[in-house]
């Protein structure tokens, strides 16, 4: 099996850090989404939404978007368990992730494909005023975050899971996006420098 990715791009970073965190090593194959590499007919092929990661097993079979990958992996490997334990700790999890996926990564990720002039050729049309408008919904999930974090170690509770690992992209990819953590929040703060200093962050 192997993994198709552009290795920049925030979404197969996820990917990365969760096979870090497991001690899997996968096959990983580059090709740059910023060159139109994503949008060739071969790739359009695999993934009509011309999206990565995609994850090509031996057989042929295909899956794409970060967590379903992820979510494969953690059913060939449950330990250890990085979408929760037990039938409240997946729910929660699950719940922590989706939240911070479809507030904080997804705000960001508009900030970036808005307003970054690299985009422009990607994100057509290209909305600065949609980026503006999401600037300050950043910063609202963030808050959301710090007052969650000022009782728990990890985002879904005491243990680090697969939501750690999507608000920690989503926090880093904040810096080409040119949006920063508010200095006020510091159980983010905390967070984010434990999480940072996990090997696996840098995979």
């Amino acid at each position: 099996m192997h993994i198709i990715e552009t290795r920049k791009a925030p979404n197969p970073r996820r990917v990365r850090i969760f096979l870090a965190e497991k001690g899997l090593t996968v096959r990983f194959e580059e090709l740059d989404l910023m060159a139109r590499a994503l949008q060739t007919p071969q790739f359009t092929k695999l993934n009509p939404w011309q999206r990565v990661p995609l994850l090509i097993l031996d057989d042929g079979r295909v899956l794409a978007e970060s967590v379903a990958i992820c979510r494969y992996f953690e059913e060939l490997h449950p330990a250890p368990p990085l979408f929760g334990a037990g039938a409240f700790g997946r729910a929660e999890t699950e719940m922590w992730n989706r939240r911070v996926e479809l507030g904080l990564f997804n705000r960001v990720t508009q900030v970036f494909r808005h307003m970054h002039e690299k985009m422009a050729h990607l994100e057509v049309p290209q909305i600065a005023a949609w980026g503006e408008a999401n600037k300050p919904m950043v910063g609202n999930e963030l808050g959301h975050l710090d007052r969650r974090l000022a009782d728990h170690a990890f985002i879904a509770g005491d243990r680090y899971s697969i939501a750690d690992i999507t608000a920690l992209v989503a926090i880093d990819f904040m810096k080409p996006a040119k949006l920063i953590v508010p200095p006020e929040l510091a159980h983010v703060g905390r967070w984010l420098r434990d999480v940072r200093a996990r090997p696996s962050a840098v995979a």
